[in-house]
């Protein structure tokens, strides 16, 4: 016996699978349950409040670092 993972979305009773499907007729299946806002992806794309469109400022440089290179623990 071999494990194979597949990935798909419950919804009302139907399988909808997010990636290849596994090319079974039967299967026995564990289903785990993720809660939380990673649990579904939906294509719903959210847009900010009107209330606060052309109220944001960019004050200095956003492309470079706040802090040199040389002070950074993770390249070490």
């Amino acid at each position: 016996m071999s494990l194979q993972s597949y990935e798909a979305i419950y919804d009302h009773g139907q399988m909808k699978w997010l990636g290849d499907k596994p090319q079974v007729e039967e299967a026995r299946v564990i289903v785990t349950i993720l809660s939380g806002p990673d649990a579904i992806t939906t294509s719903v794309k959210h847009q900010p409040s009107k209330r606060i469109a052309g109220k944001g400022k960019i004050i200095g440089d956003i492309i470079s670092p706040a802090a040199p290179i040389e002070e950074w623990n993770c390249a070490k």
